[in-house]
């Protein structure tokens, strides 16, 4: 096999080495490992404040996302010693480790040393890390929409319009966004009472929906209980697990991203929008930044306290 071409790179006054450039890291649409260098230095402005002080969980495809893949959660002995880090606890992990050493994205020379290694999804827990590195109460809900098989994007719109509807009478500001996938994830920033308050809240919220609509939404994750129907996935609350990123990257063929959406865009496909209207690229991710701004600034939103479950 022949040696990979590296080249050395200087970006914001960090030096590094880049290497394989042309590799096309998505066959279908002909996206090198140097265009997504470049789409996640462009994006960095709107997708940092959402990964900041969280450690990040990688998603890793060396041979693009036709070839094998894996999770890198203890990431931190690949980085340079100019990337933070921290070390968190890993309870129940099934490598028998106590603790991960886990990388947090501060700055752009970070994203691009990231995407070198040719980590395309970025994956983040609702809760951050003090300046000491100790893990604090999380500060963001979230409920993923996963449509079932017979379902897609159309009927998570409709679900999400209905936790955006009970989120609101309970006093909290949720954003939503694409997963970048086949489904959506509503989000609200929030106070809470401990760390497993979101769950509790979460569960309750999915089971009540369906309570209601027993047809359209499951609660539960069994695969059997999911043709025609959307699960609402409250687990990801869970503090041991992560959910993609805004602005991150998928690793599906088209290059999409999990995108944030307006909710005018929830309503459209409601009233009958094209499903792919809401299927985006990196160009298009960079041309509705510069349109609209960060449609998910949480950091700009109304932060409530969860109420007691």
């Amino acid at each position: 096999m022949s040696e990979p071409v590296r080249q050395r790179v200087q970006i914001e006054g960090r030096q590094l080495e880049v290497s394989n450039l042309d590799k096309v890291l998505f066959p279908v649409v002909g996206f090198t490992k140097a265009q997504v260098i470049d789409y996640y230095v462009r994006i960095a402005p709107v997708l940092l404040p959402h990964v900041a002080d969280r450690p990040v969980t990688f998603t890793r495809w060396p041979s693009g996302v036709d070839g094998k893949a894996f999770f890198e959660k203890n990431s931190a002995r690949h980085a340079p010693p100019w990337v933070r880090s921290v070390t968190v606890p890993s309870p129940g992990s099934s490598r028998g480790r106590e603790t991960l050493d886990m990388v947090l994205l501060s700055a752009v020379p970070d994203l691009v040393w990231s995407a070198n290694l040719a980590a395309l999804e970025l994956h983040v827990p609702q809760w951050r890390v003090d300046d000491g590195g100790e893990q604090l109460l999380p500060d963001l809900l979230v409920l993923d929409l996963d449509p079932g098989p017979g379902t897609g994007v159309v009927e998570c719109a409709h679900v999400a319009h209905r936790l955006r509807e009970r989120l609101v009478a309970d006093g909290l500001d949720p954003v939503v966004k694409t997963s970048g996938s086949k489904g959506m994830q509503v989000y609200a920033p929030i106070g809470c009472a401990d760390r497993e308050h979101p769950s509790r809240y979460a569960k309750q919220l999915a089971r009540e929906l369906t309570g209601e609509t027993p047809e359209q939404v499951v609660w539960r994750m069994e695969k059997a209980l999911r043709p025609g129907k959307v699960l609402v996935d409250w687990s990801q609350n869970n503090t041991a697990k992560t959910t993609v990123a805004p602005y991150s990257l998928r690793a599906r063929p088209g290059a999409t991203v999990s995108t944030p959406l307006g909710w005018d865009e929830v309503d459209a496909l409601r009233d009958g929008a094209d499903p792919e209207s809401v299927r985006f690229g990196t160009e298009d991710v960079l041309a509705r930044v510069a349109e609209f701004g960060d449609l998910f600034d949480v950091a700009d939103r109304h932060r409530a306290d969860l109420p007691e479950v």
